[in-house]
């Protein structure tokens, strides 16, 4: 399993006034923004693609047959009109298995990533702003989390809190924390030696005032690039813990658990693998183009 993206470059976007204070501009900035982004032809595909899951996940349940509902004498039936992705081993149908995986699945990518972005963000802001030994011993043990690989670290974990889905969303949360403590804490860093930081210094502001107001805003926009790439790594570690058995349990519809219930039939029924690998496929990749869409749409100039 790969470690989670890169966290986005602080060189890419670059504070020099308080966000508020350019109302003027505010909008033709947003519209060039719209405009670069809607230009890439991949952050649109990867757009689409998210859109298209969303409605999925929330409105094809309702639209499909109850996936945990059993049919024995039909298991093991191939793809047809009336299982359009065929049957598992018990009967149950693989496309309202699949429909409904989507909304598990994202929810919880979802919740993963908010657990990490609160709780890093927080931890990056504060290291960013008090420097000094607090900061470094918050930045050490965030170090200490960087050296384990994720995999690992997010097994342990799941395996700690007990098998199950709200565990493994814990851990995919826990194990994307440092990426957004040490982008936090660059762009905390950069945007405290502003000028309009340094106002609000001498007129008394306290420190909460300041990251409350100066430096979190100023900082949302690498924050929300990372965290769009985000959901994708922790899709990607939520299945990955479902198909090892420690994160969602039988009969829950989700993609990882379902690719590890296939894994026996691989060879002699290969669709029922299909389908919640192309979801999980699909999925990510929509949210990696997304976040190199708003990336690049964020800074035209630095392209990969």
């Amino acid at each position: 399993m790969a470690r989670p993206a890169d966290p986005v470059r602080l060189m890419d976007i670059v504070v020099t006034e308080p966000l508020l204070a350019r109302s003027p501009r505010v909008s033709s900035r947003w519209n060039r923004i719209l405009r670069q982004f809607t230009r890439n032809r991949l952050a649109v595909a990867g757009t689409i693609i998210l859109v298209f899951l969303g409605v999925i996940a929330v409105f094809g349940p309702f639209l499909v047959a109850d996936p945990r509902a059993q049919d024995v004498p039909n298991r093991f039936e191939r793809p047809s009109w009336e299982h359009w992705f065929g049957t598992d081993e018990l009967g149950r149908d693989i496309l309202a298995r699949t429909v409904n995986g989507a909304r598990i699945s994202l929810a919880s990518a979802l919740a993963a990533v908010a657990v990490a972005l609160t709780i890093g963000t927080t931890i990056g802001l504060i290291a960013g702003y008090l420097e000094g030994k607090a900061g470094l011993w918050l930045m050490a043990l965030i170090d200490l989390l960087l050296a384990i690989p994720a995999i690992l670290l997010a097994i342990t974990l799941a395996a700690r809190l007990g098998p199950g889905l709200t565990s493994a969303m814990i851990a995919a949360g826990l194990v994307g924390l440092p990426a957004y403590a040490r982008l936090a804490r660059g762009a905390a860093l950069q945007v405290k030696r502003q000028e309009f930081v340094t106002a609000a210094q001498v007129t008394g502001l306290t420190r909460a005032g300041i990251i409350r107001t100066h430096i979190f805003p100023n900082i949302l926009t690498p924050v929300i690039i990372q965290a769009t790439i985000g959901v994708g790594n922790a899709i990607l570690l939520v299945s990955a813990l479902g198909y090892l058995g420690v994160g969602a349990q039988p009969p829950t519809p989700e993609w990882g658990r379902m690719l590890s219930d296939a894994q026996k039939f691989i060879l002699t029924e290969p669709y029922i693998a299909i389908f919640p690998g192309v979801a999980i496929a699909l999925t990510v990749i929509g949210f990696n183009l997304a976040g190199d869409g708003l990336r690049d749409a964020f800074d035209p100039v630095v392209k990969r």
